[in-house]
């Protein structure tokens, strides 16, 4: 990176620090605001006047991707959405759903784009419907702008809960479907998976989901069941479709003990197969594993989730989730390293990540959140909004399981010697946790239905060339926004990420909703990875009757005229 690219980073972070301290500190809000009459966009002509529209601002998660002011429409129904879907088409503008905003990819809209004929569609007001329906398995049908934490209540409430679950709950289910969200989980030695269970996405859950399409004359709803060859496409699109609808299977609910430890040190936990103490050893015996380290510190922060009809001894009954409090908040030292940061003095690094570490190990006695226990979604969500903003990049690793300890051996290994070579030139990008879940992959055998499609766009659609790959392993690396070299060091890790997990080792793909295809002037910019490697991964050991280009076909057909695109997805989805 140039010494004028790294001035604009630090120029913009100014801005970006502030807005991640200010929302640390009193939590994650929708920007201001303004009704259509005080707006001062230019409005939009013959704009349907029984849907609310107002211009607001938007940001996505890490305040990367900006926006003043943009309209927003807010549908009361489906319906509404066909309405809006078919104004837009007939007036040359686009609609993108907008969720809860937590994403760091420019798949809603890239920043920099041209707003001005595009329409936010707020789903999280009113289109939240959700209802629970007995059976074997049981299932939910539940509106895309439901949030998590909305279906994880009513679930429970119901008597049901999902066997995995995103860690955040300040997300719509249509976001989560959208880039493929998972949570993490394999099964455990002995564990009989429960009829509704599955261990890849949530996007593997869906019986049938229902989308805004084009019918060759206007766009209509129509519903797609979990049968229909097109569903493969709609399952994981990307934000190139619209889904207003999805039934999902569920499981009945289960008590889940969550043990965190801060005991075991990262070459150890991170060490070569066939060592005692390898992240390999806890997922056989639980199952549901999640490791979080800072770079320059000691252990790492292991969460270890196992099913547990009774309440050990040990731990302690929570009745609410994101019990992790001392996680969930900035504290002085953060923001003192976060003005660091700003200045382009990262020298601070080591005592900072260490600082954080501390954090955890004191906060978990504190709190007395080190053994927990309770109904299943009370331990698997706890991230809340006003944690510290990062970006992250992110990469999912398909493998045997057999593999998993040496995939994660060599990644930490790589890791370790391009920050060390950093280092040694005076140079720190990364100041946040790596993180690892591992999960299975979204075999339609876990899917109740007969003939069920795969999601063709999913991260952890398998292999059929390599049915050996059962696991996968997500790879996440997160750093404040804006710190100096980040981007160099990402790019490195990337390349050798994508060099090296192939052949009939493994294989890569992007994890969608965080940031890939770095180069020198960003994430998401490397050409010849959004065009080519890309592509390429989804088409590998795919038959050419349901790979990328399929994907690609079904949405084209559904939606020619693009009105649910932008100009990011038009060059990787075009």
């Amino acid at each position: 990176m140039t010494s004028g690219a790294r001035g604009h980073n630090r120029r913009k972070f100014l801005g970006v620090a502030g807005g991640l301290a200010g929302a640390a500190l009193t939590g994650w809000t929708p920007a201001f605001q303004l009704p259509a009459e005080a707006a001062t966009l230019p409005t939009p002509p013959n704009f349907p006047g029984s849907i609310p529209l107002g211009q607001q601002a938007y940001q996505n998660w890490s305040e990367q991707i900006d926006f003043d002011a943009v309209w927003t429409a807010t549908p009361a129904t489906a319906a509404d959405v066909v309405t809006l879907a078919n104004w837009a088409h007939g007036n040359g503008y686009r609609l993108r759903a907008k969720g809860m905003q937590h994403n760091w990819s420019p798949i809603l809209l890239p920043e920099g784009a041209d707003a001005s004929r595009v329409i936010l569609v707020d789903t999280t007001a009113k289109l939240t419907g959700l209802s629970v329906t007995a059976g074997s398995p049981a299932t939910a049908t539940v509106q895309s702008g439901t949030s998590i934490d909305d279906l994880q209540a009513g679930l429970e409430q119901a008597g049901y809960g999902l066997l995995e679950c995103t860690a955040p709950g300040d997300l719509t289910v249509g976001g989560v479907l959208a880039i493929g969200g998972h949570g993490s989980g394999v099964p455990a030695t002995g564990e009989t998976r429960p009829a509704g269970g599955a261990y890849g996405s949530l996007a593997n859950l869906v019986h049938s989901l229902t989308a805004v399409v084009w019918n060759g004359s206007a766009y209509v709803l129509k519903t797609f069941s979990r049968t229909n060859s097109d569903i493969g496409a709609f399952l994981v699109h990307l934000g190139r479709a619209f889904v207003t609808e999805v039934t999902l299977q569920v499981i009945p609910n289960q008590r889940l003990r969550c043990q965190n430890w801060c005991d075991v040190s990262a070459t150890d936990l991170f060490g070569p197969p066939g060592d005692t103490s390898t992240l390999d050893n806890y997922l056989t015996a639980a199952g549901r594993v999640e490791a979080i380290w800072f770079p320059f510190t000691g252990p790492p922060w292991l969460k270890v989730w196992s099913v547990s009809p009774a309440k050990p001894a040990l731990s302690r009954e929570i009745d609410a989730p994101y019990p992790y409090t001392f996680a969930n908040f900035l504290t002085q030292q953060e923001a003192d390293f976060l003005k660091e940061v700003e200045e382009g003095d990262t020298s601070g690094t080591p005592a900072f990540t260490n600082a954080e570490m501390a954090l955890v190990g004191s906060g978990l006695i504190t709190t007395g959140t080190w053994d927990v226990w309770g109904w299943s979604k009370n331990t698997l969500l706890y991230v809340q909004p006003t944690t510290l903003r990062i970006v992250e990049g992110g990469w999912a690793v398909l493998t045997r399981r057999a593999d998993v300890q040496q995939v994660l051996h060599e990644f930490f290994h790589q890791y370790q010697s391009v920050l060390s070579t950093f280092q040694a030139a005076g140079e720190f990008p990364m100041n946040g946790p790596i993180e690892i879940r591992i999960t299975g992959i979204d075999t339609t055998a876990e899917v109740a239905v007969t003939g069920a499609v795969e999601p063709l766009l999913s991260p952890v659609r398998p292999r059929p060339d390599h049915p050996e790959w059962d696991t996968c392993v997500w790879l996440d690396m997160g750093t404040l926004p804006g710190t100096p070299t980040a981007l160099e060091f990402y790019t490195e890790m990337e390349t050798w990420i994508w060099q090296h997990y192939s052949g009939d080792y493994a294989a890569v793909r992007p994890e969608w909703s965080k940031a890939w295809a770095h180069a020198a002037a960003g994430a998401w910019t490397d050409q010849s990875v959004i065009t080519g490697t890309i592509p390429a991964a989804f088409r590998a050991g795919q038959p050419d009757s349901a790979d990328w280009d399929t994907a690609r076909t079904i949405l084209n057909a559904y939606d020619p005229a693009r009105v649910f695109s932008n100009p990011f997805l038009d060059v990787l989805l075009p």
